[in-house]
């Protein structure tokens, strides 16, 4: 390791806040303050990484100096596409910078200094809506969101392609916040604020996922900033200023439900600032040895109020290593190069620090072909970022192409970027984005735990203070005189020992990442099936099944051989449990443990009242057969006067009066129809037992099992239907009639027609072998009978295949982990009105959250989605319903797009444009459920357009469309 402190980097004296490396690694900015208002200044990376560079006048160290803020800049970051650099300040105001082209050099307004601008960057966006202090900002992984903090207590979400509209502003700290991290899957931003408390929010709605106090409750006191840091893999999150018996530490939360097991101790003062490495790393092989198989891990950096500075691997027991006394006062910011070997720090003296790493120490990073395949394990590689790399240099062959190209990028980029920047510079953001499984961290950081047992048999971790003397070699090494050359050079033995406490994990010993935590055991337990799994817990105990499914053998076996070895081992370590963690567990599993059964007693079918079953089936259940005839609904019981509310165009009242008189014997009932001041009245020879209409039709069952149909104008359609069985439910939707009779039986009518749409068929396929029973039933404009139970499923009767199909089920895992949410325009995102719709109900709306629900992997998130959009397809097209079948249509078009299902989504244009030529042997219908599939083609061809990976397939189908219409 080398260290540098270059002198020439400084505010003249004045504080220096933030520091951020430019993703190319050819530029870093820094943030303070200046004479008499913030400063923002831009440095060439050149003379800090070469010697000669720097001594070379020829080479210019200062590249520009921006004075525009008011008042002191607390916060610079540069986006991940490296064209805007965003700096937030005491001014309350987020400044927004792009480089400018075809400006010459010039001097900086009002300053004394002489030195020339190389580079001239301007303020393009001056972002105002904080009422306090600006004291960090973060990009989203895409740059989509830029995000702020403040004093204010709260967090503002601003939309980076259109700024400067507002996202959201995120409200529930109650102290100043002053540290934001986005997870580098895009699915969580977190905050840190002096309120004693970490807050995980979710991007898909913007609502708090989780908000932690305990490893902070014991916190006295402040510090500047509170940079917190999420692991390029997205697994866990690292906070700053955190407490464990009583010692500063930073905190270690683990995205599987954010547990707070783990910190990194031996800071001797507040941690301020944790950074950690874009890249993943694994053991460096020895020349000419064979290579073996290792465990990836992550590194990270410390900063401290004690001026010192620390780097962990996760693969090392301890510190790589410990530089103190780096500066004299607080450390508060840190950045790594893209590369992963160099770290750049600033300090609140005005100074910086590089520190200059090699492989040897460090390990080699990760190549694109590994990162992908952990990817995989974890989300899937393909996000849609990944992708557009591969495309950066395509040559777009189609001018229509080219169109729907330039409109996506006009959207993309803020106050008209150019649009091939991004593009050109996306494959620098997924080094940044690929990350280790979390099996791997699991196992490398079992390695980190001492415990030893009490007399009265109680587990303890016990943590372990760095050492002031061991680190003595470092710190007295580093006398002002050396920190400003390049003859300093400190190997991690000097520090910790890294050679001897490299740890290698083999890949065979998977089970002990199990022992980090009692309560994932106990909850493994919990949780035996994923039938059990109630509704409301979403996907993550379905990924929690699978891990437990390959651990659950081994398992006391393997805690008892890692307290043994952990026992053994004769140094305490600095990975510390938190205190009283153990001893609390049991009693918080006793809780959890209960609460599947819980829930799985809640998804039994609800037993009605009604029985299903007559009672001499009970007394052979060996030999029980059902019939159809055994299945019998409850009927309504009858009453002496009811009224109904009919919605049509103007709601219209069906009043019903049973027995008004008696003439000859006969009991008369009166049915009487009013609507905008219009009415009519009919007398039945019957009770009536149901009354039932539309917007153009009244019908009226009664008990002597006859069904009446009227006009609205009071007018008899057809002579009373005798019906096989006493009603159970009556309905009607434009001259459509639905009856569902006792003995489980449907029928459905077309009375203008007179035609049957439906036969007396049984419901005995969707009830046998249940103990559920009809909740509801409705008929659709189209004539479509829908049947749902009580058991959440929802069927509809198909007459032209004369089939019940499944159309709904509340506990269907696919509703629940489908995330579609990326391929919403904003009208999709109202939803659609229908049938389908209203038999989903909020349960569909739920599933669109299931994107914040992190551990079911994203291939199989992947099939889920695609799975779910085709039911959505197929549904509305059973159903009928046009309008919800082009909805989900342009959703599952726009999901084949991003997700590069390229077959798919050839079958999906040839179905729609059809054969080219009239052939007699052609089957193709030109219109489903009235929609014409060549309009349905020309609204998807836009979307294919958007991703230049198809634009062969967008050029063909293009061709044949504009042939066609010339035709």
């Amino acid at each position: 390791m080398k260290l540098l402190k270059p002198s020439w980097v400084n505010h003249n004296g004045k504080p220096i806040f933030s520091v951020d490396i430019h993703p190319d690694g050819t530029k870093f900015a820094t943030g303070g303050q200046g004479e008499d208002s913030g400063k923002v200044v831009i440095w060439n990376m050149a003379p800090v990484l070469r010697e000669e560079d720097e001594k070379n006048e020829n080479i210019p160290k200062l590249l520009c100096q921006m004075d525009n803020h008011l008042a002191c800049v607390n916060c610079v970051r540069w986006s991940n596409n490296g064209l805007y650099l965003a700096s937030g300040g005491d001014d309350k105001l987020v400044m927004v910078w792009k480089r400018a082209a075809f400006i010459g050099p010039s001097t900086v307004f009002g300053s004394s200094s002489k030195l020339a601008n190389v580079e001239q960057w301007r303020c393009v966006m001056i972002l105002r809506n904080h009422t306090g202090d600006v004291m960090d900002v973060a990009w989203s992984p895409h740059d989509v969101w830029l995000a702020s903090c403040s004093v204010d207590n709260t967090i503002v979400i601003w939309n980076a392609r259109k700024f400067p509209e507002i996202v959201m502003t995120l409200k529930g700290h109650t102290g100043l916040v002053k540290g934001l991290t986005w997870d580098p899957v895009g699915k969580y931003i977190a905050s840190q604020a002096d309120d004693h408390s970490l807050k995980v929010w979710r991007t898909m709605d913007w609502q708090m996922e989780t908000n932690i106090t305990k490893p902070f409750s014991e916190c006295g006191g402040t510090t500047h900033v509170l940079r917190l840091s999420w692991s390029p893999d997205g697994q866990y999150l690292v906070s700053a200023h955190a407490m464990n018996n009583s010692g500063p530490t930073a905190q270690i939360i683990e995205r599987d439900g954010w547990k707070t097991n783990m910190d990194f101790v031996g800071h001797r003062k507040a941690v301020t600032v944790v950074k950690f490495n874009p890249k993943i790393f694994k053991k460096k092989q020895k020349n000419g040895s064979t290579p073996k198989p290792s465990c990836p891990y992550c590194c990270c950096a410390v900063g401290s109020k004690d001026r010192s500075l620390s780097v962990w691997l996760t693969s090392l027991k301890r510190p790589l290593v410990v530089i103190h006394d780096l500066f004299d006062k607080s450390i508060m910011d840190i950045t790594w190069t893209l590369n992963g070997l160099g770290l750049l720090v600033c300090s609140m003296d005005g100074t910086v620090a590089f520190l200059d790493f090699s492989q040897d120490e460090l390990g080699d990073p990760l190549n694109e072909e590994e990162k992908n395949a952990i990817h995989q394990n974890i989300y899937g590689k393909s996000l849609a970022i990944t992708m557009e790399s591969h495309l950066s240099s395509t040559i777009i062959e189609n001018p229509e192409m080219l169109k729907y190209q330039q409109e996506r990028q006009g959207n993309q980029n803020p106050n008209g970027a150019q649009g091939s920047g991004p593009e050109n510079q996306t494959p620098k953001l997924t080094n940044v984005l690929n990350g280790e499984s979390l099996e791997d961290i699991r196992k490398n950081l079992l390695k980190k735990q001492v415990e030893t047992r009490t007399a009265d048999g109680r587990r303890r971790i016990t943590p372990l203070w760095i050492s002031h003397q061991r680190c003595s070699t470092a710190s007295q090494s580093l006398q002002p005189t050396h920190l400003r050359t390049r003859t300093g050079k400190f190997t991690s033995v000097n520090s910790i020992g890294m050679k001897s406490n490299l740890l290698l994990t083999s890949a065979s010993k998977m089970e002990p990442m199990k022992a980090l935590d009692s309560r994932f055991t106990e909850r493994s337990k919990a949780t035996p099936g994923v039938t059990s799994v109630p509704l409301t817990i979403g996907i993550t105990p379905l990924d929690r099944v699978k891990d437990s499914s390959s651990v659950k053998e081994p398992k006391v076996k393997d805690e008892t051989s890692s307290d043994s070895e952990d026992k053994i081992m004769a140094k305490p370590l600095s990975m510390a449990k938190r205190k009283g963690e153990m001893e609390g567990a049991e009693v918080v599993e006793k809780r959890k443990k209960g609460r599947p059964r819980k829930d799985a007693k809640m998804m039994m079918p609800i037993s009605q009242p009604f029985p299903q079953t007559p009672v001499s089936a009970e007394k052979e259940p060996s030999r029980l057969i059902t019939p159809v005839a055994v299945l019998k609904l409850p009927t309504p019981s009858i009453q002496k006067s009811f009224s109904t509310q009919v919605s049509t165009d103007a709601i219209a009242y069906l009043e019903v009066e049973n027995e008004v008189s008696v003439v000859s014997g006969a009991r008369l009932s009166q049915l009487k129809w009013s609507r905008d001041g219009r009415e009519w009245d009919t007398l039945l020879t019957s009770r009536i037992t149901i009354a039932t209409g539309s917007s153009d039709i009244v019908a009226v069952a009664c008990e002597d099992r006859t069904l009446s149909v009227f006009t609205t104008c009071g007018r008899r359609l057809i002579p009373s239907i005798m019906l096989p069985a006493p009603l159970a439910a009556l309905h009607c939707s434009g001259h459509f009639v639905m009856v569902l009779m006792a003995s489980a039986t449907l029928s459905v009518w077309d009375v203008q027609k007179q035609t049957a749409l439906v036969k007396n068929e049984s419901l005995n396929p969707i009830l046998s072998g249940t103990d559920a029973t009809v909740s509801q039933s409705f008929l659709t404009q189209q004539g479509v009978a829908v049947v749902s139970l009580s058991n959440g499923k929802t069927y509809c009767f198909n007459s032209s295949l004369e089939t019940w199909n499944l159309i709904a089920d509340k506990q269907d895992s696919l509703v629940q982990c489908a995330d579609f949410r990326n391929c919403l325009t904003s009208q999709d995102a109202l939803g659609s009105m229908g049938p389908l719709a209203l038999t989903q109900g909020r349960n569909l709306s739920a599933g669109r959250l299931a994107s914040r629900l992190s551990s079911t992997p994203h291939h199989l998130q992947q099939g889920m989605t695609l799975a779910f959009l085709e039911n959505q397809l197929s549904s509305a097209l059973m159903l009928l319903s046009a309008s919800e079948y082009r909805h989900w249509l342009l959703i599952y078009a726009r999901f084949l797009v991003n997700e590069g299902y390229e077959m798919r989504l050839r079958e999906l244009c040839q179905d729609l444009l059809g054969p080219v030529h009239k052939s007699s042997s052609s089957s193709w219908e030109p219109t489903v459920l009235g929609l014409r599939k060549r309009d349905l083609l020309t609204e998807v061809l836009p979307v294919i357009g958007q991703n230049l990976r198809f634009q062969r397939l967008f050029t063909e189908y293009q061709d044949q469309l504009e042939l066609l219409r010339l035709k």
